[in-house]
Parts: C-alpha cells; sequence; structure tokens
C-alpha cells in the first residue's frame, strides 16, 4: 500500500468532531492493512492531528513508514480547534515549526517536509521556508522536500524554479478536477519531481456527499458527478474506486491521499483501490 496514504486532517475533525479513540483506531486500521505513507501538518486542528497520529506511529517501526508533515503555520500558545495557526514563512519559523512537528508526534524524524499554502507569499516562502528545507535536506535530516497546496499555479512555479523533490496537490488531479494535467504534471513529469495527490474525493462530492472544494458543491459540479456516476454504473464499478484509482494512472503520481474518519472508512478505501476496474470504463472518462 506504498502508493496509497493516510491524509490526517479528519482525525482532528476536519468535518466533524473525533474523539482520541477513534483517530487512534483509525490509524492502527490503515497500519494493519499495509498503509505506510503518512500525511499531517500542523494546521490540522492546531497540532491536533500530530498528536493523535504521533501516538499510534511512535510505537511502530521507524523505518517501516514514510511520514510527511508541513511548514509554513505556527500554532499560537493557546491554539485549538483550527483557529490557533497563523502564516509564517521565515526562514526560522520552517525550523521552529518541525522541532515542534516532532514533539507533537513523538518521533525522531520526519521523512518529508512541505511547505504548506504559499498561495500569495511565493517569493517569501522560497527564500524563506523552503531554503530552510533545502537545508535540512543537505544535512540529511529530511530525507525529501516539496509544497503542498490546493491549487496549481503556484505548484508549477515551485516546479520549475526551485529545487523540490515533490509536489502534494489537494483536489486539483482527480477524475473531477484534472487542472493539474494542464502543466503541473507535465512540468512534473519532466523535471523528475513525485507528485503526491490528496483530495481525490473533492471534499466528499465524490463519495456521496455533498461538498466540493470545502463548499456546498454548485449545480454544475453535481451535475458532472451525476454524469461519471452514470459512467461506472454502466461498468459495474462504484465511482469511489474510480476516484481512487484514476490519479495513479498518471506516470508522474507517485500516490494518493484519502482521508478517513473511521476504521471502516479506511477499509473501504483500501478495498476501492485494488477494485478492478475494466479499460473501457477509463476510455470512456477519458
Amino acid at each position: 500500500m506504498t502508493d496509497v496514504g493516510l491524509g490526517t486532517a479528519p482525525l482532528a475533525g476536519l468535518y466533524a468532531p473525533l474523539d482520541e479513540e477513534t483517530a487512534h483506531a483509525v490509524v492502527e486500521r490503515a497500519w494493519e492493512l499495509g498503509m505506510r505513507r503518512f500525511d499531517t501538518a500542523p494546521y490540522y486542528g492546531s497540532g491536533l492531528a500530530e498528536r493523535r497520529l504521533g501516538a499510534v506511529l511512535s510505537t511502530k517501526p521507524r523505518d517501516e513508514f514514510v511520514l510527511s508533515t508541513k511548514v509554513g503555520r505556527l500554532l499560537r500558545p493557546d491554539a485549538a480547534g483550527w483557529d490557533g495557526a497563523y502564516f509564517d514563512f521565515s526562514y526560522e519559523a520552517a525550523l521552529r515549526s518541525l522541532d515542534e512537528s516532532l514533539a507533537r508526534l513523538r518521533l525522531d524524524r520526519i521523512d518529508v517536509a512541505l511547505v504548506h499554502d504559499p498561495d500569495d507569499q511565493y517569493e517569501e516562502a522560497r527564500g524563506g521556508a523552503f531554503r530552510a528545507l533545502q537545508r535540512l535536506r543537505d544535512e540529511g535530516v529530511v530525507r525529501a522536500i516539496g509544497v503542498g497546496m490546493n491549487q496549481t499555479v503556484v505548484l508549477a512555479r515551485f516546479a520549475r524554479e526551485a529545487d523540490p523533490d515533490c509536489v502534494l496537490v489537494a483536489g486539483r488531479y482527480t477524475v473531477l478536477d484534472r487542472t493539474a494535467a494542464e502543466e503541473l504534471l507535465p512540468t512534473c513529469q519532466e523535471r523528475g519531481i513525485d507528485v503526491i495527490a490528496g483530495g481525490v474525493f473533492n471534499s466528499g462530492v465524490l463519495a456521496g456527499g455533498t461538498t466540493f472544494d470545502y463548499e456546498t458543491a454548485p449545480p454544475e459540479v453535481v451535475a458532472r458527478v451525476e454524469q461519471l456516476r452514470e459512467i461506472c454504473a454502466r461498468h459495474g464499478v462504484p465511482l469511489q474506486a474510480v476516484a481512487v484509482q484514476f490519479p495513479l494512472r498518471h506516470p508522474a503520481v507517485a500516490a494518493v491521499l484519502v482521508g478517513c474518519s473511521t476504521p471502516e472508512e479506511v477499509e473501504e478505501d483500501v478495498r476501492l483501490s485494488t477494485l478492478e476496474v475494466p479499460e473501457a470504463l477509463w476510455s470512456e472518462i477519458a
């Protein structure tokens, strides 16, 4: 399961509150089913996702999993919920952020460090936080560095002008929204930059929900999803399976992330990732 990883925003109550026991059970079930890639961030519940993830991963063999977290947001001393983080893309803040993440995770190292959502702060992020990550990579403190965002324009600029090992693009390379295929994926493929695709259900609308990009899905999106669902039904395949597998068909994409709120959701996403999808369905969707 190295190409399917667990995204941990739901562990911090992204859409609904989640108790400690269930959050730990989600990570444990992911481990039992072979997931070995885990992505988190200080922003997720003001450190709550990192603490809950670390409570489980700190009991596992450290060399058997890949862990990514992010810099670019620091937590206020009284941080709680999703309002306790503030942007800081400076060099010093990135180093401090990783130290604080390690403490919350209860681990000795982070494998992949990503600059988180520098949408309007490209120059500051590249000259500050990203430069700090380059130093840590050069020193062998982290294995790989990159940028994680919900949009593709700035990601593509990082891919062209900086030196990332990977990028995490959320919601922009899915069976519904293929924006990343226009520039980002070809650039990454050309430069040997791994792409991690998050948000493969587009905030839930591809999994039977009504949310797209964290808001109520507009009518045109709902209509497009229904069209995709009808195509999948003709081939006897659930749309959710296509949503999980679609990004991995592009040669630039190294892994996808799924966010789960229950152990049962983990089991279902693993099942969907291995379900056979006929080539005729892929051709029709293309």
